[in-house]
């Protein structure tokens, strides 16, 4: 039961998942800790300026964010608390390793057929 919904599901929530790829929302406060759990490879869109202490394998470090970044994330496991002054709000995009490759490279959305 390492998934981050399941080990804190009052900071982490679902907001999109499919055969690809699983979105999710995490907020906490100053203060705010959480269980050891994973995330496999993702990218993460920070939506609010915060520092982070995360405890993995290799011991703790410590981690400063501005909004509007977007980090490419390898799969990890690590606990965590927020060791700033302010809120953190952030959004993962877990990628499935049993995801199909994209049918079209350049492909912005879902194809609409014309009119």
């Amino acid at each position: 039961m390492d998934d981050p919904t399941c080990t804190d599901p009052d900071k982490y929530r679902s907001i999109f998942e499919n055969d690809t790829v699983r979105v999710l929302e995490y907020r906490d406060s100053p203060g705010a800790t959480t269980r050891p759990h994973r995330h496999p490879d993702s990218v993460m869109y920070t939506l609010s300026a915060f520092r982070r202490r995360l405890h993995g394998a290799e011991g703790p470090r410590d981690v400063a964010m501005e909004p509007g970044h977007a980090v490419w994330l390898p799969a990890q496991t690590h606990a965590g608390e927020n060791i700033g002054n302010t809120d953190t709000h952030v959004i993962f995009v877990e990628l499935k390793s049993s995801a199909a490759p994209p049918t079209s490279p350049d492909a912005v959305g879902p194809v609409v057929p014309p009119p």
